[in-house]
């Protein structure tokens, strides 16, 4: 008798607001976040895993002076940045299920998506989604376009170098045949991964053996401090 799979829900609501012009957008985080069950150096936030690299990569960036332990103080240094900013968070995937508790994207199975076209839709000051990830399966990209099928929309290709953008034309009011809808243009960037499942991606791009080859110290976060800058900042 199999054993039943199991249901990793995301266990936090999007943190959107109406002056965001930026939304971090990835999957899901560590099935123990579903459950409770954190490591001293997890946040209780989005990308809180002490495992993950968004927050230490912005840290760098911002000059943050974060705390890295499971604390509402740790919770709130964050919140107050993403306001700050203006950037808000949300992931695509609502659910997925499991056979083996880990956090791959590829182990995600009968993934319910949430409604991102909608909160774009809801909150119109969003110009740019910040992938945490391309359009490997599974990924938050790779979902997106799932999304994008289900309404006839299409992502434009920018520039296809690492890391990828697109713009997308998001029509302001249901389409129609005899006139073009009024649309709104909404830019997307798929970031290189902030996880170690990615690093091996990181070591084969051109950039990064040419910036390895000039100093032997530069390293793969070092690499993410540079792409995720220019994308992040005002």
């Amino acid at each position: 008798m199999s054993s039943k799979p199991f249901l990793h829900t995301h266990p936090y609501e999007p943190f959107l607001f109406p002056e965001a012009t930026k939304l971090i957008v990835g999957t899901l985080p560590p099935p123990r976040f579903t459950t409770g069950e954190f490591k001293p150096e997890d946040v209780d936030f989005c990308y809180g895993s002490c495992n993950g690299m968004l927050w230490p990569i912005l840290d760098r960036i911002f000059n943050l002076g974060l705390k890295y332990e499971t604390t509402a103080e740790a919770v709130e240094q964050r919140k107050t940045f993403l306001l700050e900013q203006r950037i808000g968070v949300c992931d695509i995937v609502h659910s997925a299920e499991r056979e083996k508790i880990d956090a791959s994207d590829l182990g995600m199975q009968n993934v319910v998506l949430r409604d991102l076209l909608g909160y774009l839709k809801e909150y119109p000051n969003i110009e740019t989604l910040l992938f945490t990830g391309g359009n490997s399966k599974n990924g938050p990209e790779y979902f997106f376009r799932r999304l994008l099928k289900e309404h006839n929309l299409k992502l434009k290709v920018i520039s296809n170098e690492v890391p990828r953008i697109h713009e997308l034309e998001l029509p302001l009011t249901p389409s129609s045949l005899s006139v073009r809808a009024p649309s709104r243009t909404i830019k997307t960037v798929s970031l290189t991964a902030p996880s170690g499942a990615a690093n091996r991606a990181v070591g084969s791009l051109s950039l990064y053996k040419q910036l390895k080859s000039k100093n032997p110290e530069f390293n793969t976060v070092d690499f993410r401090v540079i792409q995720y800058r220019s994308f992040f900042e005002r």
